[in-house]
Protein backbone atom coordinates (compact mmCIF):
# COMPACT_ATOMS: atom_id res chain seq x y z
CA UNK A 1 0.00 0.00 0.00
CA UNK A 2 2.42 2.72 0.96
CA UNK A 3 4.92 1.04 -1.11
CA UNK A 4 3.45 2.56 -4.16
CA UNK A 5 2.64 6.38 -2.78
CA UNK A 6 5.33 8.46 -4.22
CA UNK A 7 4.95 11.33 -1.91
CA UNK A 8 8.42 10.62 -0.19
CA UNK A 9 11.71 9.08 -1.53
CA UNK A 10 15.20 7.75 -1.26
CA UNK A 11 17.26 6.57 1.60
CA UNK A 12 14.55 8.10 4.19
CA UNK A 13 11.51 7.33 2.15
CA UNK A 14 12.50 3.60 1.92
CA UNK A 15 12.91 3.79 6.38
CA UNK A 16 9.99 5.72 6.63
CA UNK A 17 7.38 3.22 4.44
CA UNK A 18 8.95 0.46 6.69
CA UNK A 19 7.94 1.90 9.53
CA UNK A 20 4.35 2.97 8.75
CA UNK A 21 3.41 -0.83 6.81
CA UNK A 22 4.75 -2.20 10.55
CA UNK A 23 3.34 0.02 12.35
CA UNK A 24 -0.50 -0.18 10.57
CA UNK A 25 0.20 -4.01 11.09
CA UNK A 26 0.77 -3.68 14.76
CA UNK A 27 -2.40 -1.03 14.72
CA UNK A 28 0.69 1.61 16.37
CA UNK A 29 0.08 4.31 13.64
CA UNK A 30 -0.59 7.10 16.31
CA UNK A 31 1.51 6.08 19.25
CA UNK A 32 4.65 5.85 16.57
CA UNK A 33 4.10 9.52 15.68
CA UNK A 34 3.60 10.19 18.79
CA UNK A 35 7.02 9.09 20.28
CA UNK A 36 8.94 9.95 16.82
CA UNK A 37 7.59 13.26 16.89
CA UNK A 38 8.71 13.77 20.68
CA UNK A 39 12.44 12.72 19.80
CA UNK A 40 12.14 15.36 16.86
CA UNK A 41 10.96 18.31 18.76
CA UNK A 42 14.05 16.71 20.82
CA UNK A 43 16.45 17.27 18.42
CA UNK A 44 15.23 20.51 17.36
CA UNK A 45 15.33 21.84 20.56
CA UNK A 46 19.28 20.45 21.62
CA UNK A 47 22.16 21.54 19.86
CA UNK A 48 24.04 18.42 21.62
CA UNK A 49 21.67 16.27 20.54
CA UNK A 50 21.48 17.37 16.89
CA UNK A 51 25.00 16.80 17.08
CA UNK A 52 24.55 13.45 18.27
CA UNK A 53 22.41 13.06 15.75
CA UNK A 54 24.09 14.69 12.48
CA UNK A 55 27.99 14.05 13.37
CA UNK A 56 29.60 11.37 11.63
CA UNK A 57 32.53 11.56 14.19
CA UNK A 58 30.49 9.32 16.97
CA UNK A 59 30.61 6.27 15.92
CA UNK A 60 27.45 3.79 15.98
CA UNK A 61 27.93 2.23 19.49
CA UNK A 62 28.58 5.87 20.84
CA UNK A 63 25.18 6.90 19.56
CA UNK A 64 23.29 3.47 20.74
CA UNK A 65 24.47 4.10 23.59
CA UNK A 66 23.53 7.79 23.95
CA UNK A 67 20.59 7.18 22.01
CA UNK A 68 18.90 4.46 24.31
CA UNK A 69 19.86 6.62 27.31
CA UNK A 70 18.01 9.82 25.98
CA UNK A 71 14.68 7.30 24.83
CA UNK A 72 14.66 5.59 28.39
CA UNK A 73 14.53 9.10 30.03
CA UNK A 74 12.04 10.34 28.04
CA UNK A 75 9.73 7.58 28.14
CA UNK A 76 10.28 6.62 24.27
CA UNK A 77 9.29 2.98 24.09
CA UNK A 78 8.03 0.16 21.84
CA UNK A 79 7.89 0.51 17.66
CA UNK A 80 9.31 3.95 17.71
CA UNK A 81 12.04 3.07 20.07
CA UNK A 82 12.71 0.43 18.03
CA UNK A 83 13.18 1.87 14.89
CA UNK A 84 15.68 4.82 15.79
CA UNK A 85 17.86 2.18 17.46
CA UNK A 86 17.55 0.12 13.61
CA UNK A 87 18.86 3.29 12.54
CA UNK A 88 21.44 3.96 14.56
CA UNK A 89 22.62 0.59 14.43
CA UNK A 90 22.58 0.72 10.36
CA UNK A 91 24.74 4.21 10.91
CA UNK A 92 21.28 5.72 9.39
CA UNK A 93 20.83 8.28 12.44
CA UNK A 94 21.67 11.25 10.41
CA UNK A 95 18.58 11.20 8.46
CA UNK A 96 16.40 10.52 11.29
CA UNK A 97 14.66 13.94 10.76
CA UNK A 98 13.79 13.40 7.39
CA UNK A 99 12.46 9.76 8.10
CA UNK A 100 10.20 11.25 10.71
CA UNK A 101 9.06 13.80 8.26
CA UNK A 102 7.94 10.77 5.82
CA UNK A 103 6.54 8.55 8.22
CA UNK A 104 4.33 11.96 8.97
CA UNK A 105 3.83 12.30 5.50
CA UNK A 106 1.68 8.87 4.69
CA UNK A 107 -0.14 8.80 8.21
CA UNK A 108 -1.78 12.08 7.25
CA UNK A 109 -2.37 10.80 3.66
CA UNK A 110 -3.61 7.27 5.52
CA UNK A 111 -6.29 9.46 7.44
CA UNK A 112 -7.06 11.47 4.69
CA UNK A 113 -5.30 14.78 5.93
CA UNK A 114 -3.22 17.67 4.03
CA UNK A 115 0.01 17.73 5.46
CA UNK A 116 1.25 21.36 5.61
CA UNK A 117 4.87 22.65 6.42
CA UNK A 118 5.16 26.22 8.35
CA UNK A 119 8.22 27.88 9.29
CA UNK A 120 7.54 31.18 11.62
CA UNK A 121 10.11 33.71 12.83
CA UNK A 122 8.48 32.75 17.06
CA UNK A 123 6.40 30.05 18.36
CA UNK A 124 2.81 30.59 17.50
CA UNK A 125 0.44 30.68 20.45
CA UNK A 126 -2.19 28.47 20.36
CA UNK A 127 -4.99 30.77 19.15
CA UNK A 128 -2.44 31.84 16.04
CA UNK A 129 -2.21 27.79 15.63
CA UNK A 130 -5.67 27.47 15.11
CA UNK A 131 -6.53 30.24 12.91
CA UNK A 132 -3.68 29.26 10.76
CA UNK A 133 -4.81 25.35 10.98
CA UNK A 134 -8.71 26.76 10.12
CA UNK A 135 -7.14 29.00 7.08
CA UNK A 136 -5.35 25.76 5.55
CA UNK A 137 -8.80 23.59 6.20
CA UNK A 138 -10.64 26.25 4.01
CA UNK A 139 -8.56 26.11 1.51
CA UNK A 140 -8.06 22.28 1.14
CA UNK A 141 -11.93 21.92 0.69
CA UNK A 142 -12.25 20.76 3.85
CA UNK A 143 -9.56 18.23 4.49
CA UNK A 144 -8.01 17.79 8.37
CA UNK A 145 -5.09 19.73 8.01
CA UNK A 146 -1.35 18.31 10.18
CA UNK A 147 0.64 20.89 10.89
CA UNK A 148 4.60 20.46 10.95
CA UNK A 149 5.60 23.77 12.55
CA UNK A 150 9.31 24.82 12.48
CA UNK A 151 10.92 28.18 14.39
CA UNK A 152 13.32 30.07 11.96
CA UNK A 153 14.30 33.55 12.87
CA UNK A 154 15.89 34.18 10.15
CA UNK A 155 12.79 35.23 8.13
CA UNK A 156 12.34 37.93 10.41
CA UNK A 157 8.27 38.05 10.52
CA UNK A 158 5.47 36.56 8.34
CA UNK A 159 5.46 33.05 7.60
CA UNK A 160 5.96 30.77 4.80
CA UNK A 161 3.61 27.67 4.23
CA UNK A 162 4.03 24.82 1.71
CA UNK A 163 0.95 22.48 1.49
CA UNK A 164 1.14 19.61 -1.16
CA UNK A 165 3.22 21.24 -4.19
CA UNK A 166 1.68 24.96 -3.17
CA UNK A 167 3.86 27.38 -1.42
CA UNK A 168 3.03 30.54 -0.23
CA UNK A 169 6.23 33.07 1.34
CA UNK A 170 4.81 35.66 3.25
CA UNK A 171 8.07 36.21 5.17
CA UNK A 172 9.01 39.86 5.96
CA UNK A 173 13.23 38.63 4.53
CA UNK A 174 11.38 37.75 1.39
CA UNK A 175 9.78 41.16 1.15
CA UNK A 176 12.81 43.06 1.93
CA UNK A 177 14.80 41.00 -0.73
CA UNK A 178 11.93 41.87 -2.85
CA UNK A 179 12.29 45.42 -2.37
CA UNK A 180 16.38 45.63 -2.53
CA UNK A 181 16.14 43.72 -6.16
CA UNK A 182 13.49 46.26 -7.15
CA UNK A 183 15.87 49.18 -6.06
CA UNK A 184 19.13 48.02 -7.64
CA UNK A 185 17.06 47.66 -10.87
CA UNK A 186 15.98 50.81 -10.77
CA UNK A 187 19.23 52.31 -10.99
Amino acid sequence: MAGKDSIISGMAGRYATALFELALENKAVDAVKKDLEAFDAMVEGSADLNRLVRSPVFGADEQLKALSAILDKAKIKGLAANFLRVITANRRLFAAREMIRGYRALVARHKGEVSAQITVAEKLSDKNLAALKSALKSVTGGKDIDLDVKVDPTIIGGLVAKVGSRMVDSSLRTKLNAIKFAMKEAR
